[in-house]
């Protein structure tokens, strides 16, 4: 498994990272996972909070601990639940992250987290309270480093601007191209991205017609324009799985393309396609066979 540095950071992470969101609740479960990504080389693991209320971050810990000098750890905060409440609500003050990091420490049995990051963000934020809070404490050593997941091109390169954080995540895919406008803005803040939907739920699989067929659409395509595309994209290539993935690593900004799995053999599936060798003729091919939609909202100004 090949790595690469996350932005201007000394974060060394595997091309593969494991987002831990859809991970089995049951430990034995998770557990077989997870040591299968590592024994595979993936050295980079992203929970957050927000998940099942933090016992994401819980079974996360308590499966790594053990392991934790050779890994990458990351989380998110910004959400709050409020005890008897239905949701959460977005708190991204100084107050909330000061506590949220030291309630995410204790759960995941950590002494200090790789990358912490802002788990959303609007342009009502008081960012200089926000990025005061990780400078804070990345100063203390209770974090390395610190990002921001979004997908708000004005909220990114506030963020961006105005602090030194390290990485954007992004929902970004050969069905959803959006980011690729923003991607040179934020490699000029030094900042990589890590990708998530990096197979858009399943339809940049062979399992992708089928699924197209049950969805209203997807990001900026309508059902029909949904439909046709990945019909186009299966007829080009008998391993669409193996090309998603090898797209979303073809950008120069993306440090690492975040995949899920609930079992080992899912997992598989993936690390198979992560080694397949795509054609760069059959990439350019399958890239024009796609749209280069453009955020229509929260639109930076030129």
């Amino acid at each position: 498994m090949k790595k690469r540095k996350i932005g201007s950071s000394d974060l060394q992470v595997s091309e593969l990272g494991l987002g831990c969101m859809s991970l089995p609740t049951d430990l034995k479960a998770a557990q077989s996972v997870l040591d299968a990504a590592i024994d595979n080389g993936i050295n980079y693991f992203d929970t957050a909070d927000l998940y099942d209320k933090g016992t994401n971050e819980e079974l996360v810990g308590t499966i790594l601990k053990e392991r934790r000098k050779d890994l990458i750890i990351a989380t998110k905060a910004g959400n709050k639940w409020t005890a008897g409440e239905e949701g959460w609500k977005w708190d991204p003050s100084k107050q909330h992250i000061m506590k949220a990091v030291k309630q995410s420490l204790q759960r995941l049995q950590l002494d200090y987290i790789d990358l912490y990051q802002l788990h959303g963000g609007t342009m009502e934020d008081n960012v200089e309270e926000t990025i005061e809070a990780f400078k804070v404490l990345k100063k203390e050593g209770i974090i390395r480093e610190y990002g921001i997941s979004s997908i708000r091109p004005t909220v990114i390169q506030r963020f961006l601007a105005q602090g030194s954080a390290v990485s954007v995540m992004m929902q970004y895919s050969l069905l959803d191209r959006r980011p690729e406008e923003y991607f040179p803005m934020i490699e000029q803040h030094g900042a990589s991205v890590i990708t998530r939907g990096t197979i858009a739920k399943g339809l940049l699989t062979d399992e992708g017609n089928a699924r197209a067929e049950k969805m209203n659409g997807f990001a900026s395509y309508s059902e029909t324009d949904l439909q046709k595309t990945v019909q186009a994209l299966s007829e080009k290539t008998t391993d669409l799985h193996a090309a998603a993935i090898a797209f979303a690593l073809k950008q120069s900004a993306v440090a690492s393309a975040l995949i899920g799995a609930r079992t080992p053999e899912q997992l598989q599936q993936t690390l198979n396609a992560y080694e397949t060798v795509i054609d760069p003729q059959l990439l350019d091919e399958l890239t024009r066979a796609t749209a280069q939609h453009r955020y229509e909202q929260h639109r930076v100004e030129s």
